[in-house]
């Protein structure tokens, strides 16, 4: 095997995922080109063949569809000998990508590799792409069909969270958020966005709310209520979690992720290809896991697949320094926190999508870029990125720093 190593990651600002959003006006092909083109000067990977561009997408479909890699590509001017591909795993699609990058790399199946993602959430709505989750009758019967924020509140109802502490966390995520900004911490990786004119559209991420208190975000009216009543829905999970008496709604939009535009890319390759480039390694992806869960409750897989993960590298969770666990929605980290007993002063220490969105096909390759930029700052050498996705799933990627 072969040891697959980062070399740079790079990403855009994240643009509010609606009509007056900075990044609006823009085509998913333009963020894809714009990561590129910043990784290629960053880098001169030209200079050596790149053997596949892997996008997560979420929902790929319409402007967001048709392989937006190998289009992204050849918007960005890269060689037309560059191929690309698109991968979908819901919210871990990003992560998905950059694994799989690191698998061709370890079985010899390529030598250089980008990988990232795209979402352009102000143009496709998550779900846009259909699917039988949530549209075919039989399969929802029998996977206890349930939307992504009542089974956050049900994540919060067996848990015993209560408004106070998802309210509290998420005004820390932007307090963390806010302070990482302040202190220049993603200014590595940050790429400003222009459109065609080359006028900027966006340099800072969008979304931040950095006033938030817990005060401030107890006054938001829950988000997922109507859904579980009028929808029905709570009488589902009540079938299911039978221990359920009455359902928490807990979750508003300001202890949720953000509904975000945004890219990611990382060059990603073996010792051989950075010797060619004259390039030194940031780190080594160690390893990688992938788990499920129950569908209906949908969002406790990363605990499981960060333990996988750790295990795989050889190591424990409690010797891994930091971790980037994917702010779905409060209850999600809380929930990890619990089950694994990592403390909160190693997860998220710069905030999360709760303040900074989540750009669902971006999110794992930007949080890859993160928690590497903030390994180097602190000298810490190993360090785990963990989401959950749809239908149940989690994805875990163990990265070591290059000293």
């Amino acid at each position: 095997m072969t040891d697959a190593y980062i070399y740079d990651a790079v990403r855009t600002p994240r643009g509010a995922g609606r009509p007056t959003g900075s990044l609006h006006t823009l085509s998913p092909i333009d963020l894809g080109a714009t990561v590129l083109r910043a990784l290629r000067q960053r880098t001169g990977f030209e200079r050596e063949p790149v053997e596949d561009v892997i996008f997560g997408v979420g929902d790929a479909v319409d402007d967001q569809g048709a392989n937006l890699a190998r289009s992204a590509a050849l918007h960005a001017g890269l060689d037309i000998g560059t191929p690309g591909s698109v991968i979908s795993r819901f919210c871990a699609s990003g992560l998905d990508a950059v694994n799989l990058a690191a698998a061709k790399v370890g079985a010899g199946h390529g030598d250089l590799l980008i990988a990232g993602g795209v979402e352009m959430m102000s143009l496709i709505p998550i779900a846009g792409t259909g699917g039988p989750w949530g549209t075919d009758a039989a399969f929802n019967t029998l996977s206890n069909f349930t939307p992504l924020g009542v089974a956050a509140d049900l994540l919060g109802t067996l848990e015993g969270h209560d408004r106070a502490q998802v309210d509290a966390y998420a005004a820390e995520s932007q307090a963390r958020a806010a302070r990482a900004w302040d202190e220049g911490r993603f200014a590595r990786s940050i790429v400003p966005v222009h459109d065609f004119n080359g006028d900027l559209c966006l340099d800072r991420d969008e979304h931040m709310r950095p006033g938030s208190t817990a005060e401030s975000l107890a006054k938001l009216k829950p988000a997922f209520a109507d859904m579980a009543t009028k929808g029905g829905f709570g009488e589902i999970v009540k079938k299911r979690y039978p221990e359920v008496n009455r359902l928490q709604h807990l979750h508003t939009g300001g202890n949720s992720s953000g509904v975000v535009d945004g890219a990611s890319a990382l060059l990603i390759g073996s010792a051989a290809a950075g010797e060619r480039l004259g390039l030194a390694p940031r780190a080594r992806i160690t390893s990688s896991a992938t788990t499920a869960c129950d569908p209906c409750l949908m969002l406790v897989a990363p605990a499981e697949a960060a333990r996988r993960a750790a295990e795989r590298g050889g190591y424990t969770l409690d010797q891994i320094d930091l971790f980037e666990v994917n702010e779905a929605f409060a209850s999600v980290v809380l929930r990890f926190m619990r089950e694994t007993g990592v403390p909160h002063d190693k997860v998220n220490v710069n905030g999360g999508a709760i303040a900074m969105g989540h750009p669902i096909g971006a999110t794992g390759g930007i949080l890859v870029g993160t928690l590497l930029d903030e390994m180097e700052r602190r000298g810490a050498r190993t360090g785990i990125v963990t989401l959950c996705a749809g239908l149940g799933l989690g994805v875990a990627t163990l990265i070591e720093l290059v000293e």
